[in-house]
Parts: C-alpha cells; structure tokens; sequence
C-alpha cells in the first residue's frame, strides 16, 4: 500500500505525541473522527505503526551516560555473526546494535550510570562476547540530537 498525504500527516503526529486522543488526532489532520480511526488502524495493521511506548528520561533513571562501542569480530563467518549477535542481545544495558558497513563490524549503544557502571558492564559482558577481536569504546560527551521521529 502507498501512503498519502493525509498518512504522512498522521504518522508524523503519532511519533511525537502518541498518545494525542482520537479526536484530537483527527482535528489535527482534518479528518472525521471515524476516518481517522480506521486509517490509523490500517497503518497499525500493515505495519506502518509498529507499537507505542513511553520514551524514558535515562538521568532520571540513574543511566545518563551513552557509550557507543565499536566491535571487530575475528572472522566474518555465519556461526561467529549468530553467536555474537545472540549474546549481545542478552546484555540488558545495549540498547541499539548495528551489523556495520564501515572500519568495526558492530556498533553497541550502551547506557550506564558512570565510568566505573562502564567498566562493570565493560568486565562482566563485553569482555565475554564471542568472537571479538578488538574493541574501542566512545563517551558521548553530549547529546545533540535524539529523537525517535523518521521523516515522513
């Protein structure tokens, strides 16, 4: 299905405040209310919208340290990539991990509450990885742009 103008208006007011009610949604981009609940609904069900969530302010929390680690596996090999990628999908502090293009293998999004929460996490699960090679690991000093939002 190809998406209209009116989806895109949707889809771009859902990602920033999803829990706008049906009514305001549908004010927002000009449509009945019944319309605008069944053309959510399509986009829900086709994929488009693949859920909701409460984005989490991570100093709040105790977490406000981004680190981003590149990782260079020792072979390229199916079994190494699957073992790899199972592990790390275990590790609770990981956010993101991305199969690269580039001069690492993987790059790890990873939150921790400091230096020393790092080098725990560093120790008790990076350390362990399977079929690492080298790693290098980068502080984000600052955020400068975060958002959840794609272009639509």
């Amino acid at each position: 299905m190809s998406l209209d103008s009116t989806d895109h208006r949707l889809l771009a007011v859902l990602q920033k405040r999803g829990r706008i009610s049906n009514a305001d949604l549908a004010e927002e981009v000009n449509l009945s209310a019944s319309a605008c609940h069944r053309r959510v609904h399509r986009l829900e069900a086709e994929g488009y919208i693949r859920g909701y969530v409460a984005l989490l302010d991570a100093r709040k929390l105790g977490v406000p340290a981004t680190v981003f680690v590149e990782i260079t596996l020792a072979t390229q090999a199916d079994e190494v990539l699957e073992a790899f990628e199972k592990a790390v999908s275990r590790i609770p502090d990981v956010l993101e991990c991305h199969l690269t293009a580039g001069t690492a293998d993987y790059i790890l999004k990873i939150v921790a509450e400091n230096t020393e929460d790092f080098a725990r996490i560093h120790r008790q699960y990076l350390t362990r990885l399977p079929g690492v090679s080298k790693m290098q690991s980068s502080f984000a000093l600052r955020t400068v742009v975060n958002t959840t939002a794609l272009p639509v």
